[in-house]
């Protein structure tokens, strides 16, 4: 353990500057963006990244999406339950596990997650106009340190 002394201390703590707080509150206004930049094709954000994690070919399951995401299993049952009634992804019985149920793109899934970047580029285009790419690049950095840090083996116990 290091002997620094805590970085975030309660006698200087504010809400509105807590760094929780700043991402939260970023993420809910790019999601929004989202949302109204998918809108035209009937999906919303979550739906559209549930596509795009689908067109990658490294999620195949509900469970696989769940934690990915961070949603509770019901939350993404019932968003896969939409996108099914929608005819864009359908559910097909595991080969080796006739239990598990695999989930492809189907035809309109495939087009309309070729959609979803161009979606997604223009949200982020419009929020980070002010930045330069060595910011965004530095930003990236930082938040990929951050989920390292917090997914390696030694942090999980």
């Amino acid at each position: 353990m290091s002997n620094r002394p805590p970085l975030f201390t309660l006698d200087t703590y504010q809400i509105e500057e807590s760094i929780g707080y700043l991402l939260a509150r970023s993420r809910a206004m790019m999601v929004k963006s989202s949302d109204e930049a998918l809108m035209p094709h009937g999906i919303t954000h979550a739906q559209g990244a549930i596509l795009l994690m689908l067109s990658t070919g490294k999620y195949s399951t509900a469970a696989d999406l769940a934690r990915e995401t961070y949603t509770d299993a019901a939350s993404t049952k019932r968003m896969i339950d939409r996108l099914v009634a929608r005819d864009l992804i359908k559910r097909e019985p595991c080969a080796n596990d006739r239990r598990l149920m695999k989930l492809h793109l189907t035809a309109s899934g495939v087009e309309l997650s070729k959609l979803v970047p161009v979606a997604f580029c223009s949200v982020l285009n419009k929020h980070f106009s002010e930045f330069s790419a060595e910011e965004i690049g530095f930003l990236k950095s930082m938040l990929r340190r951050l989920v390292a840090s917090n997914t390696s083996p030694e942090k999980t116990h």
